[in-house]
């Protein structure tokens, strides 16, 4: 695998002009394919939408699947998932946009997945802090499905690209997201 300095680092994703849902991350001389929302890039964020929103977002934490492999080699903060590991997705309670342990009584997602797009997953600084109702929970940049088949409004690369991108990156890095 090529590797880079470590540096900061902007990872950029840009959408391809020949189908919204898939597009192009690059970090320095790295270049990738990703998986975006089935709505494409879009610049007003809902709840539910679909869409990858546009911005400039901090990469905050990293969760992993011990059981499906080495912890990612990064500088970035990093812990296990566990199968009580989720992410609540309902606007209307007090956790919105937040890890939870399993069970909660209000709708989430598991973070402990049966296929394997959360086996890597990086926490985006995406309306987090505050959390607004409704603008969008649980965007996070995964392992993609085979064939790049479009993510909820994540983005999305191969385990293989995931690792060397996160070996490549420290803290500080931000995830540029253009229309």
């Amino acid at each position: 695998m090529k590797t880079l300095k470590k540096s900061a680092g902007k990872l950029e994703v840009h959408a391809s002009p020949l189908d919204r849902r898939r597009g192009v991350l690059r970090l320095g001389e790295i270049t990738v394919p990703c998986a975006l929302g089935r709505s494409g890039i879009i610049m007003r964020k809902r709840e539910g939408d679909g869409g990858t929103p546009a911005g400039r977002f901090a990469l905050l934490h990293v969760y992993y699947r011990p059981d499906r492999g080495l912890p990612p080699a990064t500088l970035l903060p990093a812990e296990p998932l566990s199968p009580t590991s989720g992410w609540c997705d309902d606007p209307g309670h007090r956790r919105y946009n937040r890890p939870v342990q399993l069970p909660f009584p209000a709708s989430h997602e598991k973070m402990w997945r049966d296929d394997r797009l959360y086996d890597i997953v990086v926490v985006l600084d995406c309306n987090l802090d505050p959390a607004v109702k409704g603008k969008g929970s649980a965007i996070f940049f995964h392992i993609a499905r085979e064939g790049y088949s479009p993510t909820e409004g994540c983005v999305a690369v191969s385990p293989e690209h995931m690792r060397l991108i996160l070996q490549n990156v420290s803290l500080g890095a931000e995830m540029v997201i253009r229309t």
